[in-house]
């Protein structure tokens, strides 16, 4: 087993391979993340690993007594995460290449992480980032190191196996996929069906319906971390089936940006 020592950006949402990921980046210890990339040259990879937040949110111990709502937010890398970050993380993530940094002028910390939780706030003259990123391959997380300025993970990246009759499955989900976006975009032709190519590479084609569903995070890490495309691909036929007749036999459905953009698969 090869490991590698990884930066980690822990978020309230999953990363598939494939999908861009846009960051607003205000928080001490992620703009140190991007001060550390920066330093990287421009045609070599600016890598960190993106895991999920486990429930959706930053876990920390609670106490008795309503909060001080004077006191400071916690600081320091693992700060929001309880005293052991790795219980607070899934632990399939996907590795992450920023390929756009922006440094943004002092603003006051007014922005936040893009799907990130409740994280400290660091006052103050210096500005954030806009960042774009997209993710390339799954990883398991094996520890965490708190002792930097930022979450350092040893991982192992993990290889994508076909899986038996992944390209039959990946047409299946297409045509499935193509009639959940109409149903849920209430029979209209604005979907991403009607307007993009769609991909017929089943691994590619796994990615971008995990991502574009409508579903909450445990369901989308569970996609992200089958043990091979195949495995993924049946999974998303089974959901997309049950979503598509539950979405048909419902009054109405809430709007979701993705019926009417479409996602990328870069």
């Amino acid at each position: 087993m090869t490991t590698t020592r990884l930066p980690i950006f822990p978020l309230n949402t999953v990363l598939f391979p494939g999908l861009v990921l846009p960051l607003n980046i205000f928080e001490q210890r992620y703009r140190a993340l991007m001060r550390d990339l920066l330093e990287i040259p421009e045609d070599a990879p600016r890598r960190f690993g993106v895991v999920a937040i486990r429930d959706g949110r930053e876990v920390a111990p609670t106490s008795v007594g309503m909060p001080d709502p004077t006191a400071r937010a916690a600081a320091g890398p693992a700060a929001g995460f309880g005293p052991d970050p790795m219980r607070a993380f899934h632990t399939v993530g996907c590795v992450a290449d920023a390929t756009s940094i922006r440094e943004r002028s002092g603003d006051g910390g007014e922005a936040g992480e893009d799907g990130d939780g409740d994280g400290e706030r660091d006052g103050g003259s210096e500005g954030g980032y806009e960042v774009l990123a997209t993710g390339t391959t799954r990883f398991r997380l094996l520890s965490v190191d708190a002792s930097g300025p930022y979450l350092v993970g040893e991982v192992e990246e993990l290889a994508e196996d076909g899986g038996e009759g992944a390209g039959a499955l990946a047409s299946g989900v297409l045509r499935a996929f193509r009639a959940y976006q109409k149903q849920l975009a209430g029979a209209r032709e604005r979907t991403l069906a009607g307007s993009q190519e769609l991909p017929d590479e089943p691994s590619v084609v796994s990615y971008l319906v995990a991502a574009a569903t409508v579903l909450d995070t445990p369901a989308k890490q569970r996609l992200l971390q089958a043990p091979d495309t195949a495995t993924r691909l049946a999974e998303e036929l089974r959901i997309l089936r049950r979503e598509t007749a539950l979405i048909g036999r419902l009054p109405s459905v809430p709007a979701a940006d993705l019926t009417r953009v479409p996602t990328s698969p870069n």
